[in-house]
C-alpha cells in the first residue's frame, strides 16, 4: 500500500513543475531507479525502495499524459486565420455575453492543406468556441462544419484569482477562437462519445420541455440531468454565499445517495428470495453490481462530468472494499480510490473538487474509523458537518477561496433535506414523468415544494449578516486540527483545553489584523495582468495605493472580482489609502463599485471625478480631482500627480501619476492614456522644473497600452525610459503595441515588457537597479509550454 501511496503522491507532484522534463528523461530514470532498488535491495528496506519506484512511475504516467496533451498544439502561423474544422458538439451549447452561443467542439478532421501530411503538426481535437451575433436554434446540428478563427489558450497570469488557461488545460482546450459560418455534415464520424453527447443533450431538452414550468427548473434540471445552465447570477450568488455549490454539482454526496437507495433496494428484494436459491455472498455481489450499474447510469444521465466520474470512481471502490477486503482499514480503500483516480484521470490534481473530495473524505474517515464509542445519528450528523467545515476551511483558503461562516449553518440544513427529501423526490419524479407524462402535473407542484422550500432558507442565510475571516492557512490548519482532536477524542478535559486555545489563538490574531496593512520593507510595484486594461497597485511598508481598477464586462466579467480582490486578498492588503482612477474608461474604473465594497477605501482621486461619483453612486461621494501639485506619501515613496488643462474629457483627462524613491532615485510613470498632445503638455512641465533627469532608473507603463496615438517620438527620447511596459490583451482586436511605439521604445533602448507575455510585473526598488519579476517565469508547464510565452508578445 506504501507504493501504492507513493504513486499518487508523484502524480500530483508532477504539476509542481514549472518544466515538463522530455520523456526520455523519465525513461532513464525508471531505468535508473529500478537498478538502483535492485542494487540496494538488501541494505534497504523493502517500503523504501518500493516508495522509490512508485513515486517516479507515478510522476512518468502523469508526465506521459500531460506530453500528449501539450502536444496538441495549433502552430501560430495558424492564429487568426480563418480555417475550416469539422466535428461533433462535445457538449450543451449555452448562451454567453453579447448575443452569443458557446459550445465545444471535438474535431474530427482539419480541412488545412497539410492536414494530410504525417510530417504536420498535431492540431487540437477539442476547441472552445463562440459564436456572435446567433441564438442556440441556430446551430444548424450535432455534427457540423464550420469557419473559424483560433488562437492558443491564454489567460490573465496572477498570484490568484481565476486563470482560464488552467481551466483551458485541465478540460483539454488546445485553441479557443470564434465562428464565423457553420453547416449540417451528416458525414462526421459518429463514435460512442459523440453519440453519448447527443443523447445526453437530447435528455437535457427532454427535461426542459417536461419540467420547464417549475418555478425551480434551474435546479432540478441541475439535479436531475446535471445541466446549470439556466442557474441565473442569483443563484450563483446565494450558493457561493452559502457555502452549497457543490449541492448543485453532481459528486459524491448525489452518487452516495444511489448507491445506498439501491444497495437498500437491491438487497430488500433479494432477501425475500429463498436461502437455498440464492447464498448471502451472491446477494452481496448482485447488491455491489446493481449499486455500480445504478451509479454509472445517474452519472450517464447527469452528464458524466468529471465530479460525476470522480465520485463514481470512489463509490465502486468503497462498495469493493466492502465486498472483498472487509479486514482492511478505510484508508486502505481511500487510497485504493484515490489512486483509481487518478489513473483515469491523471490532470484531476487540476480540479478544486479533487482536493476537496478526498480531504473531506479523510476527515470523516478520522473521526469516525477511530471513535471509542458510537454516537446517534443525529450527533453524528453535527460531529460530520462540524468536522468537514473545519477540515475544509484551510484548504479553501489555500485555492483561494473563503469559507463562509454562514455554509456551516446552511450544510447542516440542506444536505439531510437534499439527502432525504429532495433527491428521492428527484429521481422518482424523473422516472414517474417519463413513464407517465401526465404525471407531471403532479411531480411539478411536488418539486416546487421541496426545492421551493430549500431554496427559501438557503436565501435566508445568504441574508444574515455574518463576518469575513480571512486568517492564514497554518493557523487555519493549526484550528482544524484542535477542532477534529475536540470532535474525535470524547474527554472533556481535552475538549475544554482545546477548545479554550483555539478561542485564545482565533481571538488574538483577530485582535492583532483589524484593519492593518502587512509591513512591506521594501518598495514594491505590482503591475497587475488585466487583460486590455490597466491596473497597478503600489505598496511600502503599510501603505497602500491602487491605480486603476482595470476592465469590466457588465453582466459576465470584472477583473476586480477575478483579479484585484483575490490578490488584495492574498497580500492580506485590507485597505487602500488611496484610490486613484485615471479617467472614467471602463478598461481603467470597471468594477470600482465592487472594489469599495470589498475593501475599505480611503480617499480617491481621478482625473474625471464626475464620472467616478457617477459610477459610485451618490453625487456627494469623496472624490478629489487630480491636478498638477498635488502629491502624497506612501511609506518613503513620493506620489506626484498631474492632469492636462480643464474641460478636457475621456483619454486626455487621465490622471498621470509619477512615483519617486528618493532613497535609490528610481521613477515610475503612470501615464493612463494620455494622447500625444497631453504628452507634449507634461513634458514641457517637467521641462521647466528640471525634473526629466532622474540619478536611477525609470519605468514608464506605456499611454494607452501602446496605442499609435500615444508615446510619441518627443516622449520617449525626453524620458529615456530604462523599462516599457505594455498593459495589453493577448491578440486583442486593436493590435496593441503599435509597431511604432515599440521601434521608438527600442531606439532608447528600453527593455519591453508586456503583460499579455509576462502575466503580472512586479517591480521592486534595488541599489541602482530595479528588481523585475515575471510571474510566467515561476508559472507551470502547461503555461510556459514552448512556443507559447515570448513568441506571443510580438516584442523583439
Amino acid at each position: 500500500m506504501q507504493g501504492v501511496f507513493a504513486f499518487a503522491c508523484g502524480a500530483i507532484l508532477l504539476y509542481r513543475l514549472t518544466v515538463l522534463p522530455p520523456w526520455e528523461w523519465f525513461i532513464v530514470a525508471m531505468v535508473a531507479v529500478f537498478l538502483i532498488c535492485y542494487a540496494l535491495r538488501a541494505a534497504l528496506p523493502g517500503c523504501i525502495l518500493v516508495c522509490i519506484l512508485g513515486l517516479v512511475l507515478g510522476v512518468s504516467w502523469t508526465a506521459w499524459h500531460a506530453g500528449n496533451r501539450l502536444s496538441q498544439q495549433l502552430p501560430s502561423s495558424m492564429e487568426g486565420e480563418r480555417l475550416t474544422v469539422s466535428g461533433y458538439l462535445c457538449d450543451i451549447p449555452s448562451v454567453g455575453g453579447f448575443r452569443s452561443v458557446r459550445f465545444s467542439l471535438c474535431v474530427t478532421h482539419w480541412h488545412t492543406p497539410s492536414s494530410g501530411n504525417k510530417n504536420a503538426p498535431n492540431l487540437p481535437r477539442r476547441i472552445r468556441l463562440s459564436w456572435y451575433g446567433t441564438a442556440l436554434t441556430d446551430l444548424p446540428g450535432h455534427r457540423m462544419t464550420m469557419e473559424v478563427v483560433l488562437k492558443r489558450p491564454h489567460g490573465t497570469l496572477n498570484g490568484a484569482g481565476f486563470r482560464y488557461e488552467d481551466w483551458l488545460f485541465r478540460q483539454g482546450y488546445r485553441a479557443t477562437g470564434t465562428v464565423k459560418a457553420a453547416s449540417l455534415n451528416e458525414s462526421v464520424p459518429c463514435g460512442i462519445h459523440c453519440t453519448y453527447r447527443k443523447s445526453h443533450a437530447e435528455l437535457v431538452l427532454w427535461v426542459q420541455r417536461a419540467f420547464g414550468e417549475a418555478r425551480q427548473f434551474p435546479l432540478i434540471s441541475s439535479l436531475m440531468v446535471g445541466y446549470r445552465g439556466y442557474l441565473t447570477d442569483t443563484h450563483w450568488d446565494v450558493l457561493k454565499a452559502t457555502g452549497t455549490i457543490h449541492l448543485v454539482a453532481i459528486s459524491g454526496l448525489h452518487l452516495g445517495l444511489i448507491a445506498l437507495g439501491a444497495g437498500f433496494f437491491c438487497r430488500r428484494v433479494l432477501l425475500l428470495i429463498p436461502g437455498r436459491w440464492v447464498s448471502e455472498g451472491r446477494i452481496r455481489v448482485l447488491s455491489f453490481v446493481l449499486v455500480v450499474v445504478s451509479c454509472l447510469v445517474y452519472g450517464l444521465a447527469a452528464g458524466f462530468t468529471v465530479p460525476t466520474q470522480r465520485a463514481l470512481v470512489m463509490v465502486t471502490v468503497a462498495g469493493w472494499s466492502l465486498l472483498v477486503a472487509q479486514e482492511q482499514t478505510p484508508w486502505s480503500a481511500w487510497v485504493l480510490a484515490l489512486v483509481s483516480v487518478l489513473l483515469l484521470d491523471p490532470f484531476a490534481p487540476l480540479d478544486q473538487g479533487f482536493w476537496l473530495s478526498f480531504v473531506a473524505v479523510s476527515v470523516l474517515i478520522w473521526v469516525f474509523s477511530g471513535r471509542f464509542r458510537q454516537v446517534s445519528w443525529i450527533k453524528g450528523l453535527l460531529i460530520a458537518q462540524l468536522a468537514i467545515f473545519a477540515g475544509l476551511w484551510p484548504v479553501l483558503e489555500g485555492l483561494g477561496q473563503g469559507q463562509p461562516l454562514a455554509g456551516a449553518a446552511a450544510n447542516l440544513l440542506a444536505i439531510p433535506w437534499v439527502s432525504f427529501v429532495v433527491m428521492p423526490v428527484v429521481i422518482l419524479s424523473g422516472l414517474l414523468v417519463a413513464v407517465f407524462p401526465a404525471a407531471m402535473n403532479v411531480a411539478i407542484p411536488l418539486l416546487d415544494l421541496v426545492l421551493g422550500g430549500l431554496w427559501d432558507a438557503l436565501v435566508w442565510v445568504a441574508s444574515w449578516p455574518v463576518p469575513e475571516f480571512r486568517l492564514p492557512v497554518p493557523l487555519l490548519a493549526a484550528s482544524a486540527v484542535m477542532v477534529l482532536l475536540m470532535v474525535w477524542v470524547p474527554w472533556i478535559r481535552l475538549q475544554l483545553a482545546c477548545a479554550g486555545i483555539l478561542g485564545v489563538t482565533l481571538v488574538s490574531m483577530w485582535d492583532e489584523s483589524g484593519q492593518v496593512n502587512p509591513y512591506v520593507e521594501t518598495p514594491e510595484v505590482r503591475i497587475w495582468d488585466v487583460g486590455q486594461g490597466l491596473s497597478v497597485l503600489v505598496r511600502h511598508q503599510r501603505d497602500v495605493l491602487l491605480y486603476d481598477t482595470g476592465p469590466e464586462v457588465p453582466g459576465l466579467f470584472s477583473s476586480v472580482e477575478s483579479t484585484v480582490l483575490p490578490e488584495l486578498r492574498r497580500l492580506g492588503v485590507k485597505r487602500i489609502d488611496t484610490l486613484v482612477i485615471s479617467h472614467g474608461d471602463n478598461d481603467h474604473a470597471g468594477g470600482m463599485e465592487m472594489l469599495v465594497e470589498g475593501v475599505e477605501v480611503g480617499s480617491i482621486v481621478s482625473g474625471e471625478p464626475g464620472v467616478v461619483r457617477e459610477r459610485l453612486g451618490h453625487a456627494e461621494a469623496g472624490v478629489t480631482l487630480c491636478k498638477q501639485g498635488m502629491s502624497a506619501k506612501v511609506g518613503r515613496l513620493t506620489t506626484g500627480y498631474w492632469r492636462y488643462k480643464s474641460g478636457i474629457e475621456g483619454n486626455d483627462a487621465s490622471c498621470v501619476l509619477s512615483i519617486r524613491d528618493h532613497e535609490f532615485g528610481h521613477e515610475w510613470i503612470l501615464p493612463g492614456d494620455i494622447t500625444v498632445r497631453s504628452e507634449q503638455a507634461y513634458i514641457n512641465d517637467r521641462r521647466r522644473y528640471g525634473d526629466l533627469a532622474i540619478p536611477g532608473k525609470r519605468l514608464v507603463v506605456a499611454p494607452h497600452h501602446g496605442s499609435k496615438t500615444s508615446s510619441s517620438q518627443a516622449w520617449v527620447e525626453d524620458l529615456r525610459p530604462d523599462y516599457v511596459v505594455y498593459s495589453a490583451g493577448y491578440r486583442h482586436r486593436f493590435g496593441h503595441p503599435h509597431k511604432d511605439v515599440v521601434a521608438r521604445y527600442r531606439e532608447v533602448g528600453a527593455t519591453p515588457l508586456n503583460t499579455a507575455c509576462s502575466g503580472m510585473i512586479t517591480v521592486s526598488a534595488g541599489v541602482n537597479a530595479m528588481i523585475i519579476r515575471e510571474i510566467r517565469d515561476s508559472a507551470p508547464f502547461w503555461i510556459k509550454a514552448p512556443g507559447l510565452a515570448r513568441d506571443q508578445c510580438k516584442i523583439p
